[in-house]
């Protein structure tokens, strides 16, 4: 399972980390 980091939750960074969270990634 790769790792995914999410760097400054914006209009991109907060929809990617919920989608990779829905995916199942780990989200830091």
């Amino acid at each position: 399972m790769s790792r995914v980091v999410v760097v400054g939750l914006g209009y991109v960074g907060l929809p990617l980390a919920l989608r990779a969270a829905e995916v199942g990634h780990q989200v830091t």
